[in-house]
């Protein structure tokens, strides 16, 4: 009895460039309307073949070491392992992976930490499916991808604009959950912005980094009018 993944197999492979093996991609999106539509058309198309498909991060490095595929597509928002986490743990386990980066975050700190991680390109998901095989193709042979817009990571003072904004917030006594709420990014990007802050003011803890902001007259100069809670 032939097995189901049989006839999927030879319709990812009816677009290929005859002598040219089909570059094998994994998906790794915690979505699976959208990992359904990324895999019907990369399957029919492009000359890919979509070789494993994780919902999440643990999953996904399972699933490399099994599949050793050719580019991953990686979204960042993610139960039990977020995609920045599991860039990471990719890299160190297998220093020669590729990665492009897939997902709707159009946040610069995502876009930084996810090429600082080791991404080889960020796009977000309304790309259109033409520039993703383009990218896709570009990643495989060794190039990258820049993300939309311009990403800076190294401030010039001790604070970025928006670690001074986080730690006004933190001033203020809102947790990680709720200042990716006021700020429209992930609470991973939260923990990061606070864990970063920490570091460049010596910090031991969110109540000395509060107390250090108040002593280098970052929060007397920055801190704007108390946001109400939600």
């Amino acid at each position: 009895m032939a097995r189901p993944s049989e006839p999927r197999r030879e319709l990812q492979t009816v677009n290929t460039i005859p002598g040219r093996r089909a570059i094998r991609v994994m998906l790794v999106d915690d979505h699976p309307v959208m990992r359904v539509g990324l895999a019907s058309v990369l399957s029919m198309s492009h000359g890919f073949d979509v070789i494993a498909q994780a919902d999440d991060g643990l999953s996904a490095i399972d699933l490399y070491r099994q599949h050793s595929p050719d580019v991953v597509l990686l979204d960042i928002s993610m139960e039990r392992m977020d995609g920045i986490d599991t860039l990471r743990r990719l890299r160190g386990e297998f220093p020669a992976v590729r990665v492009l980066v897939l997902t709707s975050s159009q946040a610069s700190e995502d876009m930084a930490m996810a090429m600082e991680s080791g991404a080889r390109g960020y796009l977000v998901k309304t790309v259109h499916h033409e520039a993703l095989a383009a990218a896709i193709h570009a990643v495989h042979t060794g190039g990258t991808v820049d993300p939309p817009h311009p990403v800076t990571s190294h401030p010039a003072g001790p604070l970025s604009q928006r670690q001074t904004e986080v730690l006004g917030l933190v001033r203020q006594g809102f947790s990680n959950d709720e200042i990716a709420s006021l700020l429209g990014i992930s609470e991973r990007t939260a923990r990061a912005h606070v864990s970063a802050i920490l570091a460049a003011l010596g910090a031991a803890d969110r109540a000395q980094a509060v107390a250090l902001g108040f002593e280098l007259g970052i929060l007397r100069l920055s801190v704007r009018s108390p946001l109400p809670r939600r």
